[in-house]
């Protein structure tokens, strides 16, 4: 498995916003083939992968500003197995309201048991 950054599309280059994807999870890509589009200071350019391999996960969305070197995507060697999705965020239960109060029992009128 290998990362996939966001490259320097210029000598003063420190982000870009990633306009879109032109692959996606489980695509085979070449070394050379053009993966994304980039917004940088200068203009859209098309970023090209730098290995041979299957997409295994985009990292990030489309419209994101990112800073070069962050990871954009993970690349797999052809044939090796997916990895796992990453584990769904659990949400804390939902707080229960609480439960409305019991009234208590009134003593029983009349005479008392002598």
């Amino acid at each position: 498995m290998s990362d996939f950054r966001m490259p320097a599309l210029g000598a003063d280059m420190e982000s870009g916003v990633l306009v879109e994807w032109l692959i996606e999870p489980g695509q085979q890509v070449k070394r050379g083939q053009v993966v994304a589009v980039v917004e940088t200071q200068k203009g859209a350019v098309e970023v090209e992968i730098w290995d041979d391999g299957v997409i295994d996960q985009l990292k990030i969305e489309p419209g994101t500003k990112v800073p070069v070197g962050e990871v954009l995507a993970t690349l797999r060697r052809a044939g090796a197995q997916p990895s796992a999705p990453a584990p769904a965020v659990e949400k804390p239960p939902a707080s229960r309201p609480a439960p409305a109060p019991v009234p208590l029992a009134a003593p029983p009128s009349g005479p008392a048991p002598s």
